[in-house]
């Protein structure tokens, strides 16, 4: 045993004897392209009679798959497939720019001298994990970089800022990954390798739509900060009224609109690429022709009148080919889409309100679809292909409002729902819900049948909270319910004692006995409602039948509102009475003492 295991560090890789018993297999597996840490291949083999020949014949499947990665079918690196990738690609500029970008900041310096059959799955993980990692991919240890504002030579100031990392967004990996496999997959027609390393890779999740539109109240905003200029406000305006994109109202020419059918035509749309403008087709290659309302009509007549006569002020002549916005008096030259966001980014900052440009398309959109038009009108208008499957993805937030209309329409069909007792007083008579108002509801029904009559008192408070095992707190509670109810008074100190029975008690309110014989003679008597306050706070109401118009009444109903809650009637200038009847306020009556 021991000769086989000194045969077996003699060769390429090693089989080691751990304390368990068990054999490790370690067979070096060259560096990582992406990190440069060093690689291994390593698999542990339970023990056993078998257990050396299984780690002999790992070993040698770990020497195979270090092998083939060494000695691929071809020599060709990934730089290279990558070109002849490139040059197969029937692409716009812009959009081979922005690849082109990709290739050369975050893949050719790491794997790009790999040969192509060395370039596995496990390498594309490590890169994915080094492009969420940093975008500017510094050394693991950062410290004195610097985030510069401009990569241009400048004086650095406060906006040049030790180095932070940031991630690559997950579109962006997203973007890297599909060249990568489109570029495998050619290797693999082409016979340069097996299988598609990149089809085996743990790729991020799609970015979830968030369209976030500005609200009405912000767009309203925006218009009137824009219409400082009038030809700025225009082009705001034709933004959210259309929904085009920033590229391809930059590119509209003034044959583009038929102002006295109303239509604009959407055919052409700017890209800037290496600093150049490039007029091309739409994003989708679509041509769309969006109806316009009466007054944007107008205010495009108004806005080529004002160009008509900035030109004619020069001595030139505007043409039908000149560009709608334009800085040149005769609009030869487009306004820049990049120019378009900053100015717009601006004026949002000067607002406070966090939006971008390309929000206004989906203020259009959404404002549509909230007017109930359909899905293919709004994705038509947008210049979205598939017929709507774009526009319901990315704006299925805002369709609720056509359930909102469903479920108005249903409900005008359903019976009238009964109106729920609002006063929670009131309802915990029927409805009794928490424990104080099971309680409450108890006593209240022994109460009417007689159990306790009218002048007998209630079990004490402990022998309640013991009787029906409830806390003390909760049948103060039930307690403080039934005075609410006019049924007993209670004072600190004192048992609660029937004053009233349901018949004589007014629903919810405490009710006051006649106090003034005189006015009950003289046929003055009016029910009223009283609400009490001390020092402004609402303290308590309740009702009682008597003359509102005389001063001793009011002054004894105030006085026995103050005994019954335990109050020193010492303060009574503190407290003011609002006696009302009905909904009309007949007086505010206060007592001087």
């Amino acid at each position: 045993m021991a000769g086989a295991k000194g045969r077996a560090r003699k060769q390429r890789g090693s089989i080691d004897e751990l304390p368990s018993g068990a054999l490790r297999v370690r067979v070096y597996g060259g560096k990582d392209p992406v990190s440069g840490r060093r690689h291994d291949l390593v698999e542990v083999i339970p023990p056993g009679p078998r257990a050396w020949k299984e780690a002999e014949a790992a070993r040698t499947r770990f020497l195979n798959q270090v092998d083939e990665k060494r000695h691929p079918r071809t020599s060709a690196t990934v730089n290279q497939l990558l070109d002849r990738h490139m040059e197969t690609l029937d692409l716009e500029r812009t959009t081979r720019t922005t690849y082109v970008g990709y290739l050369k900041n975050h893949v050719r310096p790491f794997i790009g001298d790999l040969k192509v059959g060395a370039f596995d799955a496990e390498a594309i993980d490590s890169l994915i994990a080094e492009l969420r990692r940093c975008r500017r991919h510094c050394p693991r240890r950062a410290g004195g970089l610097v985030d510069h504002r401009t990569p241009r030579p400048h004086d650095c100031d406060d906006r040049c800022r030790p180095h932070a990392c940031r991630p690559l967004a997950n579109s962006s990996v997203r973007q890297i990954l599909f060249l990568l496999s489109g570029a495998y997959d050619k290797a693999v027609r082409w016979r340069w390798v097996s299988v598609n390393p990149v089809a085996l890779a743990a790729k991020p999740p799609a970015p979830r739509p968030d369209p976030q539109p500005p609200t009405a109240e912000d767009a309203a905003r925006i218009i009137n900060e824009a219409w400082r200029d009038p030809d700025w406000g225009t082009m705001v305006w034709l933004t959210m009224v259309t929904g085009s994109r920033r590229g391809e109202l930059c590119a509209l020419r003034w044959f583009h609109i038929d102002l006295s059918a109303g239509v604009v035509t959407i055919r052409r749309a700017l890209s800037e690429a290496d600093g150049e403008l490039e007029e091309k087709d739409t994003k989708t290659h679509q041509k769309r022709r969006i109806t316009i309302d009466p007054q944007t009509v107008e205010m495009l007549t108004e806005h080529w009148d004002r160009c008509v006569a900035r030109a004619a002020s020069l001595g030139l002549t505007l043409s039908r080919d000149a560009f709608v916005f334009s800085n040149a008096p005769d609009g030869s030259e487009p306004l820049k889409p990049s120019s378009v966001t900053q100015r717009y980014g601006r004026l949002a900052a000067r607002l406070g309100i966090e939006t971008h440009l390309h929000a206004l398309r989906h203020y259009s959109a959404t404002e549509l679809i909230a007017a109930g038009v359909d899905v293919r009108t709004v994705a038509g208008r947008l210049g979205h292909s598939g017929g709507g499957a774009t526009t319901l993805r990315v704006y299925a937030a805002w369709l609720s409002e056509v359930d909102q209309r469903a479920a108005a329409g249903l409900l005008a069909r359903m019976p009238e729902r009964p109106q729920p007792e609002t006063d929670p007083i009131r309802r915990a008579k029927v409805e009794p819900r928490t424990p104080a108002e099971h309680l409450a509801a108890d006593l209240r029904g022994r109460i009417l049948s007689g159990e306790y009559p009218v002048g007998s008192e209630l079990p004490p408070m402990k022998q309640l909270a013991a009787d029906h095992q409830l806390a003390a707190g909760t049948v103060h509670r039930a307690v403080t319910l039934l005075k609410e109810w006019g049924l007993v008074e209670a004072s600190r100190g004192r048992r609660a004692c029937v004053i009233a029975t349901e018949q004589e008690a007014v629903p919810a309110r405490a009710v006051e006995p006649i106090l003034s014989p005189t006015a009950q003679s003289s046929g003055s008597l009016e029910l009223l409602d009283l609400a009490i306050r001390y020092r402004g706070q609402d303290f308590r109401r309740l009702s009682a039948r008597a003359d509102p118009h005389d001063a001793d009444v009011l002054h004894r109903l105030l006085t026995g509102a103050l005994r019954r809650a335990g109050r020193d009637e010492t303060d009574i200038g503190d407290y003011e009475m609002d006696v009302q009847i009905g909904d009309h306020l007949v007086t505010t009556f206060v007592d001087a003492g």
